[in-house]
């Protein structure tokens, strides 16, 4: 028994399976592969057609914004969301001072503040007729406006907003390398004469840097895939273009043209991580885990270690939730009644419905990468992978351009054989949203469903097998139930992303149908901030729960931790 379970635990090493068995779940696999790039390969054939007078006209004319402008995000994206997040990871993990326990989980709370909430929650703060300006000219006496304050609708003003909620992207990685870090590295370099900072910077930092580079690739993708700020700041970029084109002027083709654009810098940006880490090595040299040192701050340095971590928390998740908090109990009367029960009973169907699907294919292509570890199926499994880094708009276009020939096919065939027309039977209908969903989310799920897979011993496979399992009956029976709380984690991060979703939810929608975050949008767009206010306020309210379940999740001891960590140094 022993050399079967050594066998059966051997990376790479398929499952003894009955051919039919075996095709029916890489088939599987690459059917799901081929839905995800389904859209991709419908917006890269774009570049093959004909160029029209409208995307002649963009190009003599708004192209070149677009590009500067998205590029310009990203830039300055990045290098806040890594201003923020990287010191704040190293001061919670390795530094002692008053509050840091609560700063350990609370820095993660922006992430359940939308881009576009946030943005539109600023703007009435600090619109000219805002609060923060009314009390500014009263208090100087000024009765004209203040030109000299910067204007928040503009693109440094969305690249603030979106580093104030993108930011735990970074600090979550960051905090789980430095956790993970051998002390005896960090003590190493001390007794060659490096203070915390050096080591930090010298040590520390190029250890961690593959989870860097992960943090703010995330970060960044995100910022290529926002839609609700930039177009309410009258930013020019990709994602608005493509939606004015497309909705506005009606071409689809220049449409498409635009979302293969973005499309091509987001693989450059996918190719340019992965060619960064270039052959170096981050693996560490030292198996030896012990308790990490806490540096001891105390005076200035201690203050400024917890204005350092309040901000952030301030600015991205207490600040705004204040205010939608009392806008919406200030408006009770605009958005408490039958419609928003309305709204809550589409987005909740639509987000659980999602959640539920995704964790179901996420769970098939993560069983048939066990059973048949070779290459065509991790392939697969790759491909099935790409649809979290695909923008909602580039999305949209990739999904509504095939789907609406398929239904001109379908109703021109049926006009010609029974004389009547079935109408809009995908594009335009609720299939068209669910599958949107399902390709830009099922990498979340996929990413906890291989985890949660990957711990399972793979001996009990051969055990169930042997007791006459196949291979579905030992996923239902065996894998299933063992990971169930994991199911239920990857469940509720998807359920809460599509709960979020906008753009590619405001361009695939049917006619009449509003979920909480295109209601929010609507409103907002009409400059009914307060009247949105309660449809913002649910969509960040459900939004904690997955912030909680990563707060446990980080929590949890850093390997071959079984001590709490112990002060070692004083700074």
């Amino acid at each position: 028994m022993a050399s079967i379970d050594t066998a059966a635990d051997a990376p790479g090493r398929a499952f003894p399976t009955k051919m039919g068995r075996s095709r029916i779940w890489n088939l599987a696999a690459w059917t799901i592969a081929f839905a995800v790039a389904f859209p991709i390969l419908a917006v890269f054939s774009s570049l093959f057609a004909a160029k029209g007078d409208i995307w002649r006209h963009l190009a003599q004319t708004v192209l070149s914004s677009y590009v500067a402008n998205s590029l310009l995000l990203v830039a300055g994206v990045g290098i806040g969301v890594l201003l923020i997040g990287v010191p704040a990871a190293w001061m919670v993990t390795l530094c002692r001072f008053p509050g840091r326990k609560i700063f350990d989980w609370a820095l993660l709370l922006p992430m359940a503040m939308p881009a576009y909430v946030i943005a539109y929650t600023y703007t009435g703060l600090l619109d000219y007729a805002g609060p923060a300006q009314t009390a500014l000219r009263d208090v100087l006496g000024m009765e004209g406006g203040l030109r000299w304050l910067p204007d928040i609708r503009s693109l440094p003003g969305a690249v603030v907003m979106l580093v104030l909620v993108l930011y735990p992207y970074v600090y979550l990685l960051a905090r789980a390398a430095f956790l993970e870090q051998s002390a005896c590295v960090l003590e190493v370099s001390r007794t060659l004469g490096c203070s915390p900072w050096r080591g930090f910077f010298h040590v520390a930092l190029p250890l961690a840097r593959p989870a860097l580079v992960a943090g703010v690739a995330l970060a960044l993708m995100e910022a290529l895939n926002d839609f609700g700020t930039v177009q309410y700041f009258g930013v020019d970029t990709l994602a608005t273009g493509i939606y004015r084109v497309w909705r506005g002027m009606g071409d689809a083709v220049a449409g498409s043209q635009l979302a293969a654009l973005l499309l091509v810098i987001v693989f450059l940006l996918l190719a340019i991580e992965r060619g960064s880490r270039g052959s170096r090595s981050f693996a560490h040299t030292t198996t030896r885990y012990r308790p990490l040192p806490r540096y001891r701050l105390k005076g200035l340095r201690a203050a400024g270690a917890i204005v350092g971590c309040a901000l952030p928390v301030s600015f991205g998740f207490l600040l705004p939730a204040s205010v939608l908090i009392y806008w919406a109990i200030t408006n009770l009367d605009a958005w408490v009644g039958e419609k928003f029960l309305v709204l809550i009973r589409n987005s909740f169907f639509m987000a659980g419905f999602a959640a539920a699907l995704a964790v179901c294919l996420a769970s098939v292509l993560a069983y048939a990468t066990r059973l048949h570890p070779t290459r065509p199926t991790r392939w697969a499994v790759r491909v099935a992978s790409l649809g979290y880094a695909i923008p909602g708009p580039v999305l949209a276009i990739g999904i509504l351009l095939p789907f609406a020939a398929i239904d001109h096919g379908i109703n021109a065939w049926a006009r010609a054989t029974f004389g009547v027309t079935f109408g809009l039977i995908l594009s335009g209908t609720l299939v068209a949203v669910t599958f949107a969903y399902l390709v830009r989310f099922l990498t979340v799920s996929l990413n906890v469903v291989e985890t949660s897979l990957g711990k399972v011993t793979r001996s009990m496979d051969f055990a169930a097998r042997s007791l006459g399992r196949s291979p579905f009956g030992t996923l239902r029976d065996v894998h299933l139930p063992i990971m169930r709380g994991s199911l239920l984690t990857a469940g509720i991060v998807v359920f809460v992303d599509v709960l979020k979703e906008l753009p590619a939810t405001l361009v695939l929608r049917p006619f009449n149908f509003d979920t909480l975050a295109t209601m929010t949008y609507n409103l907002a767009s009409d400059e009914r901030l307060a009247e949105a206010a309660g449809p913002a306020l649910a969509i960040v309210a459900v939004g904690i729960l997955p912030v909680y379940l990563m707060a446990r999740a980080s929590a949890k001891a850093r390997p071959g931790q079984t001590a709490p960590a112990i002060e070692t140094f004083t700074s």
